[in-house]
């Protein structure tokens, strides 16, 4: 018997692509690919140590895990990789990255088929 929620679930992941995510250029090095994200956030609070909360937003890119594909080779995000997403005439330049002991990537789904990245504005040449 089919899983009808996972089948759900892959078609939810399809009218995002297709209907709510913008095309970003993901880097790692100078291996590259134009992928279409969705995008979000996420608020981190992390204890700094002395007894302050500090808050954190991140901005998130949802995409399908089997299109992250750099150098002929499906693979995972690392913190240092660079997503460059265009608004007009300017271009962001984002670094993936979480605040202290966090993730900087987790997948977004139970079927493991959506990863959600996790990224700080770190320029805009």
């Amino acid at each position: 018997m089919a899983d009808l929620l996972d089948r759900a679930s892959a078609w939810l992941d399809g009218m995002r692509v297709k209907h709510a995510s913008r095309l970003v250029l993901y880097q790692r090095g100078a291996s590259s690919v134009a992928i279409a994200a969705g995008i979000g956030r996420t608020l981190f609070q992390v204890d700094n140590g002395s007894g302050v909360i500090e808050t954190f937003e991140s901005r998130d890119f949802l995409i399908l895990a089997a299109d992250l594909v750099l150098g002929g080779t499906v693979t995972l995000p690392k913190v240092g990789d660079r997503i460059r997403e265009t608004q007009g005439q300017t271009i962001f330049v984002y670094e993936v990255m979480a605040p202290g002991n966090e993730p900087a990537w987790r997948f977004s789904d139970p079927y493991r088929r959506t990863l959600r990245i996790h990224s700080k504005h770190v320029g805009t040449p």
